[in-house]
């Protein structure tokens, strides 16, 4: 399982359906329904938290606040930085475990030696799209959420990287690439991160499982012949790591040669020196 390597997050504990959790100088628990292990809450922060997100059997939750926090804040990894803010359905705008995928892009990208094209597709708040200006590509950046975009370029400024070659598009991730396709262009890499649950065109629900061989299907004929790496994230329960890279292997491997690998994502837990499975990552390299 790979592991991120952090400063300014921590995940200190985890316990009873929750994790405790260091956000820079914040400290937050959020619920994680995968962790069913009932272990003693002996960690001292559990009492001194500032803020609790409660599930509502209804749907949804709110934030308790135990202490007041500010309406943003701001973490770094290596050098760059990200806008925090407690959100509804517990989210803080960044998944930290995602982190040694925004390595893995860096590594490809400066490896590369040339100029690198990358689509960021539902691309939320722009982490990975912030790792791959950073390591010198140009990216295109497509979420649905206009929030979202806006969001990321904010972050951007934080970082220092408005001023890299980067187009931010509010668009449909599905429409846009049919588009690309219909116009001609192409890129290196791929990444891409889209929900569990999703509406098509007509409004109609699906499921990622039913999905995703259309979502990467349409993908392939805007690779570049000499694409470097198509990243897949997943946090359905139902999308095993080995099952996507089997799917990436199928679609890609014939067409552009390299090799597959599939795999769990975590966060090493401080106080068990164990590590908390995240959600999973399967990914084509050249």
């Amino acid at each position: 399982m790979r592991e991120a390597q952090w400063k300014d997050y921590e995940l200190i504990d985890c316990s009873d359906g929750e994790r405790l959790e260091r956000w820079g100088e914040i400290i937050l628990i959020r619920p994680d329904p995968q962790i069913i292990w009932k272990t003693p809450k002996k960690h001292p922060l559990w009492q001194k938290a500032h803020a609790r997100y409660h599930r509502s059997s209804s749907g949804g939750g709110s934030w308790q606040y135990y202490q007041r926090i500010p309406e943003q804040w701001t973490i770094q990894y290596r050098d760059m930085t990200f806008g925090i803010k407690p959100m509804g359905f517990k989210h803080t705008g960044i998944f930290p475990e995602q982190a040694v995928n925004w390595d893995f892009a860096d590594q490809k990208i400066r490896a590369a030696g040339r100029p690198v094209k990358i689509l960021n597709l539902f691309a939320y708040t722009g982490a990975a799209t912030l790792a791959c200006l950073n390591a010198g590509a140009a990216v295109t950046h497509v979420d649905a959420s206009k929030g979202m975009v806006q969001w990321a370029k904010e972050n951007a400024a934080l970082s220092h990287l408005s001023d890299k070659p980067v187009r931010w598009l509010v668009d449909d991730c599905v429409k846009f690439v049919q588009r690309e396709q219909r116009r001609g262009n192409h890129y290196d890499g791929i990444i891409m991160d889209p929900p569990s649950y999703g509406r098509g065109p007509g409004g109609e629900v699906w499921q990622l499982e039913e999905q995703l061989f259309h979502l990467v299907e349409l993908c392939l004929p805007i690779l570049s012949d000499n694409a470097l790496f198509f990243v897949l994230n997943s946090y359905t329960t139902g999308l095993s790591p080995s099952v996507m890279e089997y799917l990436l292997g199928v679609m890609l491997q014939k067409r552009f040669g390299g090799h597959t690998s599939g795999s769990e994502i975590g966060l090493h837990v401080t106080d068990s020196g164990l590590t908390l499975p995240c959600g999973s990552t399967a990914i084509w390299e050249h």
